[in-house]
């Protein structure tokens, strides 16, 4: 079993086995908080700090019959001590997660992270119900608020879900526009129609392009940077010159809604084709905006 698991289910052990799924998310953020290595990373959403790969491992887990799931929570069904599955450092931090946060109300422990964290609390639906006004002008203020026209690139290699979307939060982008040939993969949340609907929950438009994506026929046998820029170079005189009506939409996106990213897989901006894609975008007539790779 998965280690982020075992803490899952040590949470849920010493919450006398049940937690409300907001509650749980709540808890295991503050945890994490606490963690040099955290195992979960969180995106703010409409109830504050939540994490999809933290949920989808929930479900997970209750496929194989370890919870069961309700409407509002998440109980344990096989019971063991799964505190003793842990590192000292995890279990000693989560006793003390219970034992700080294990009274709170459900609307004390929410304004808690809330005000602790008001970044996590940006989308929130209810923060202003919870909060003071010199509270929710806290989170205004940690609200990102770019507008120059930029032409964003990422990857994801590397990252989670969540510190993939929060990149694209901190930086304002209001269109992905998913660059990938085959926009399938292996690490969850980044095949099309998960990362589709995750971008959209949080407000951010998705589209395909996949015109302008390099065939995985034409990606095997990469090895060295010369392997790359080979590849690239086949790229610039063919995919590039046959889809410019692609790249004036990808323009013309950019135009409408100012900060736009392309996205691929690779981490280093030097091994994947957005770099070439952004280039020729660059050097459209019109084009006079910052490039940025994050």
């Amino acid at each position: 079993m998965f280690y982020r698991r075992k803490i899952l289910l040590s949470l849920l052990q010493l919450f006398d086995n049940e937690l409300e799924k907001i509650r749980l998310q709540k808890l295991l953020f503050l945890f994490t908080r606490r963690q040099v290595k955290r195992e979960y990373d969180f995106i703010p959403y409409k109830y504050g700090c939540y994490s999809y790969s933290a949920n989808a491992d929930l479900i997970a887990l209750t496929s194989k019959g370890l919870l069961e799931e309700t409407s509002n929570s998440f109980i344990l069904r096989v019971q063991s001590d799964y505190l003793k599955a842990l590192n000292e450092e995890d279990s000693i931090t989560l006793q003390d997660i219970k034992a700080t946060f294990g009274t709170l109300s459900y609307n004390s422990l929410m304004k808690y992270t809330y005000t602790r964290y008001p970044y996590w609390a940006i989308n929130s639906t209810v923060a202003g119900s919870i909060l003071s006004t010199s509270e929710m002008e806290t989170v205004y203020q940690s609200k990102p608020k770019s507008h120059e026209i930029i032409l964003f690139t990422i990857g994801y290699e590397g990252i989670s879900l969540e510190e993939y979307l929060n990149r694209l939060i901190i930086n304002n982008i209001k269109v992905l526009v998913d660059v990938r040939n085959n926009p399938l993969s292996m690490k969850y949340g980044f095949s099309k129609n998960q990362l589709k609907r995750f971008c959209e929950s949080i407000g951010i438009q998705y589209v395909h392009f996949p015109e302008v994506g390099i065939q995985a026929e034409k990606r095997q046998e990469l090895n060295t940077q010369t392997d790359y820029d080979n590849l690239f170079a086949c790229y610039k005189a063919t995919t590039l010159l046959m889809t410019q009506i692609v790249q004036k939409a990808i323009f013309d996106l950019l135009t409408i809604h100012q900060r736009i990213a392309l996205t691929c897989f690779e981490a280093d901006i030097n091994r994947c084709h957005r770099k070439h894609l952004a280039e020729a975008i660059f050097h459209l007539p019109g084009f006079n905006y910052e490039v940025k790779h994050i």
